[in-house]
C-alpha cells in the first residue's frame, strides 16, 4: 500500500511538472515568442522600421539603410537583432554581391 502511495505521489508531481510549461505557452508566454522572423515575416511598409533598428548600431548608417531596405523590398525579412542572425532569412543571407560579399547588413 505504501509503494502505491508513493507511485500516485511522484506520478502526480510529474504531472503537475509537465503541465506548467504547458499553460505558460498556451497564455502567450514572453513578448518575443509573438514576433515573427523568417521570409516573409515583414511587409514592405515595415522594412523602413525593421532597417532602423538593424542600423540602429552601426557607424555606417546611411549605407546600411540603403541596403537593408533593398533586401527587405526583396526578401520580405529582417533579421533580428544589430548584427548577424541572417540565417533566419535565407534570401537575406544568400544574397551577395558580385565579389562574393554579403550584400544585405
Amino acid at each position: 500500500m505504501a509503494k502505491l502511495f508513493a507511485f500516485l505521489l511522484i506520478a502526480l508531481i510529474a504531472i503537475t511538472m509537465l503541465e506548467i510549461p504547458v499553460m505558460a505557452s498556451l497564455d502567450g508566454g514572453f513578448q518575443a515568442s509573438k514576433i515573427r522572423y523568417g521570409p516573409g515575416s515583414v511587409q514592405s511598409f515595415q522594412c523602413p522600421s525593421q532597417c532602423t533598428r538593424r542600423c540602429s548600431r552601426t557607424q555606417y548608417h546611411k549605407p546600411c539603410m540603403f541596403f537593408c531596405q533593398k533586401c527587405c523590398r526583396k526578401c520580405l525579412c529582417v533579421p533580428p537583432g544589430y548584427y548577424g542572425n541572417k540565417a533566419v532569412c535565407p534570401c537575406y543571407n544568400n544574397w551577395k554581391t558580385k565579389e562574393g560579399g554579403p550584400k544585405c547588413p
